[in-house]
């Protein structure tokens, strides 16, 4: 009788560091990309001669920029349903042209104009996530209908006329943290906010170890943890003396805060949550969901009716920022948002996507605006790179799945392929026409 001994698992060097952040093809395209922007921010610092990280260039970066990524939030979301939403931008513009007009006619304070804007992107969001769901058209459908439906609407509102907003309102995508105590030549709430980020960091990676040795299962070896919270905390307090060392006056924008208190939600209802988990199911295998007893149609006309309501508040911030809400606001912003996502790692069949890679996808798109225009190229030839880029990105994603690979670093720490092949063997069920959930799902993909 033979002793099978059993094989060791290879580790160190790069197959270790790519651990750092998960394994899986939605963590390795998102590493990928991760160092495809460091790559771009830093090529750009040294073809403008050190414009891009300068503090005045990265706060308008922000202010520019933060209403793309707030629709990249919840774009992600339909996307790993399966789905697409191209009424995005002209749900911003409807709300934003509502919300002005209320403050201007309605005399409506401002924060009660803000939950008005809210509830009319929820109506929106509920209009026509019903059609999607219940009704069983196509959601590409559904919201090109929604993006003439709410254009002629928000010119038809506004009489095609530019209707301004209270200073009160500005706040929210114009505004900045405010800065207090002694004058150390930076704005102390910035530094605050970099600190209590690097501090979160560091006590997550701690308790996600301690989870880890709790449960029995495989963690990264404590060096990559240490480095991966020494780089990562390095970044924010580096950005955070960055943003408050702005001209007087300016700080990290109030826009950011709100972006980043989105990213820490979806993230956490994304990856943590049953109902998170259900939106990567539906979008991975409808069919073998709906027989796990996902409620199919709930999620279809969730995600529908989150995106239209993050969409409304993405209108919000940018009529807040630009002082006044027109007929051109959300022109091209779902473009924009798509992009995003799909740099960002998410795969066009659905079921793969994170939060954190959309907005480091959405990160590409602004550094690659921002770094073309410090160097002074024109529109035309802007839109012809950001073209070429997403044909890359979503190139890749494509062959990659169609090789079984997930990604360079993924191909480095992967361990056999056992796994694939066995799914591979595995019949495909048809879904039944007369099941209660069919048309849900099989109408709007």
């Amino acid at each position: 009788m033979t002793t099978q001994i059993p094989e060791t698992k290879k580790s160190g060097g790069i197959r270790d560091l790519g651990k750092m952040f998960g394994s899986g093809q939605s963590t390795g395209r998102q590493f990928g990309i991760l160092g495809a922007l460091v790559v771009i921010i830093i090529l750009f610092e040294i073809l403008t001669g050190g414009k891009t990280l300068e503090p005045v260039n990265l706060i308008n970066l922000v202010n520019q920029n933060a209403y793309v990524l707030i629709l990249a939030i919840g774009m992600v979301m339909v996307i790993i349903a399966g789905h697409i939403d191209l009424s995005v931008g002209s749900v911003a513009a409807v709300v934003g042209i509502i919300v002005a007009k209320s403050m201007q006619d309605w005399h409506l304070p401002w924060p009660l104009a803000i939950i008005l804007g809210l509830l009319v992107g929820c109506a929106i969001g509920a209009w026509q996530g019903w059609w999607v769901a219940y009704v069983g058209v196509p959601a590409f459908i559904v919201t090109l209908a929604g993006m003439l439906i709410f254009r002629g609407l928000n010119q038809a509102i506004g009489n095609a006329n530019t209707i301004p907003v209270p200073d009160g309102f500005t706040y929210i995508g114009g505004g900045f943290l405010p800065d207090w105590g002694p004058d150390f030549g930076y704005n102390n709430s910035t530094l605050l906010l970099g600190l209590i980020i690097a501090v979160v960091i560091a006590v997550a990676e701690w308790r996600k170890r301690r989870t880890q040795t709790k449960m029995g299962s495989e963690k990264a070896p404590l060096w990559v943890s240490v480095f991966k919270v020494v780089v990562i905390d390095a970044v924010v307090i580096y950005a955070a003396f960055l943003f408050a060392g702005g001209r007087i006056g300016t700080s990290f924008p109030v826009s950011g805060v709100i972006l980043g208190i989105l990213v820490i939600l979806y993230s956490f209802i994304t990856r943590s949550t049953i109902f998170g988990r259900h939106i990567y199911a539906v979008g991975g295998n409808w069919h073998a969901a709906e027989l796990s007893g996902v409620k199919i149609k709930r999620i279809n006309f969730f995600v529908m009716m989150n995106m239209s309501v993050l969409a409304a508040l993405a209108g919000m911030v940018a009529v807040a920022r630009s002082i006044s809400s027109g007929p051109q606001d959300g022109l091209g912003w779902e473009l924009d948002a798509i992009a995003a996502v799909f740099i960002g790692g998410a795969a066009v069949s659905g079921g793969i996507g994170t939060v954190a890679g959309s907005i480091i996808g959405g990160l590409v798109i602004a550094v690659l605006n921002n770094g073309l225009q410090l160097l002074s190229v024109t529109s035309d030839r802007v839109q012809i790179i950001k073209g070429l880029v997403l044909l890359v990105a979503v190139g890749i994603d494509v062959y990659s799945k169609r090789r079984g690979g997930a990604s360079l670093i993924g191909r480095f720490s992967r361990k056999d392929k056992s796994a694939d092949a066995a799914g591979a063997d595995q019949p495909t069920v048809e879904p039944s026409a007369d099941e209660p959930e069919a048309t849900s799902r099989s109408l709007s993909s």
